[in-house]
């Protein structure tokens, strides 16, 4: 990340992802808190949660044998400040993501909400600078476009290659297409971090 966000960023980000999508579900005008620290902080333009970034809400339902994905949607880039983009983002995740049904009253106090605060791309001519773990992928061909968070490949024990095929796939272009001429792709961070649980 170009930019650093601190505990208590995190912890208003996260409580912002959950109140835009309880209010939602309880058919209300969502209400957002901030500390005094932070909200002079927030005007002043120091806070991380006015820098303009990309980022991505993701959702995971808890259930017996384990989370599972309920919904993920982001933004690589993004015009407005971080705490904007989260609000937007967690309400796409909950009730946008086409994969998968409107969230449930019933179902969102077993989600858990993760949050992934993006750097900018960064083309990546050489594949093999690529650090799973580290690098987010982005890759454009064929009138395709395709994006896996950096930590996708560590959840799924991918190596490099791997990953670098699954991009592809993700993309909906055969594997090692990030090789073909006129490729495009780019790499970027993110500075992750989510709930301990589902309130």
């Amino acid at each position: 990340m170009e930019f650093t966000i601190n505990a208590e960023e995190k912890k208003a980000l996260l409580s912002d992802a959950r109140e835009t999508i309880t209010a939602r579900l309880e058919r209300r005008e969502p209400v957002y808190h901030r500390t005094n620290k932070l909200s002079a902080a927030t005007v002043e333009g120091s806070s991380a949660l006015c820098r303009s970034c990309g980022a991505f809400v993701t959702l995971h339902l808890k259930e017996a044998e384990g989370e599972r994905l309920r919904g993920c949607i982001g933004r690589l880039a993004a015009s407005g400040p971080l705490e904007t983009t989260v609000r937007t983002m967690a309400a796409e995740a909950a009730f946008g993501d086409p994969r998968f049904p409107p969230l449930s009253t019933e179902e969102f106090p077993r989600c858990r909400i993760e949050i992934s605060a993006l750097s900018p791309l960064r083309p990546c001519s050489d594949s093999a600078l690529v650090q799973v773990g580290v690098h987010g992928l982005y890759l454009i061909y064929g009138g395709r476009a395709g994006v896996l968070l950096p930590q996708v490949p560590v959840e799924q024990g991918w190596n490099r290659e791997q990953y670098l095929d699954y991009i592809c796939i993700k993309a909906g272009v055969p594997p090692t297409s990030y090789r073909a001429p006129g490729a495009e792709l780019f790499t970027f961070t993110a500075a992750v971090f989510g709930e301990t649980r589902g309130t």
